[in-house]
């Protein structure tokens, strides 16, 4: 497709019935319609005119708005039936920095008290990577019980976005 802002459109009524479209999501109806199984998507070229009347209402809100559409459609196209892979990927990274850092953490403690039995230079809870440690950990636990959630409404809602509907004329 060459433009996807462009006010003139025309859509078969099947498309209609098969496709969502919230928000400012009308840009992208031909990707929502590819995405509902519809493989015939054409476009026609119309000519532009200058605007004669008024002026343009596009200016930085509508750019924002439309960037934050396609950030939005492009998330739910790659895992609206698999979001445990983005939550549960980005959980497990952040666990696992918070468990290093943990275990850092200890070692460092265990190296004071009982090998070197040299004291601390500060306690644990003083060290500004005891905190990061600890958020990394909850937050990663967040992330993945986040994936886990949202796999199990994904797997419970069956929509009829799942199959096309067809009206006999």
């Amino acid at each position: 497709m060459h433009d996807f802002n462009c006010g003139l459109k025309a859509y078969d009524v099947r498309v209609v019935k098969n496709i969502t479209v919230y928000g400012e999501m009308h840009r992208y109806i031909p990707v929502l319609a590819k995405w509902a199984g519809f493989t015939k998507i054409t476009e026609k070229v119309v000519e532009h005119r200058e605007r004669k009347y008024g002026h343009s209402k596009f200016g930085w809100e509508r750019f924002v708005r439309g960037f934050l559409d396609l950030l939005s459609i492009t998330f739910v196209g790659r895992f609206a039936k698999r979001p445990m892979h983005f939550f549960g990927a980005w959980g497990i990274i952040s666990f696992l920095l918070g468990f290093v850092l943990t275990v850092m953490i200890l070692w460092e403690k265990l190296d004071s008290v009982w090998i070197s039995k040299v004291p601390l230079k500060r306690e644990v809870a003083e060290q500004p990577i005891f905190y990061l440690a600890l958020v990394a950990l909850v937050i990663g636990v967040q992330l993945f019980l986040t994936g886990f959630l949202a796999e199990l409404l994904a797997r419970q809602s069956v929509s009829k976005k799942d199959y096309l509907v067809i009206e006999k004329v």
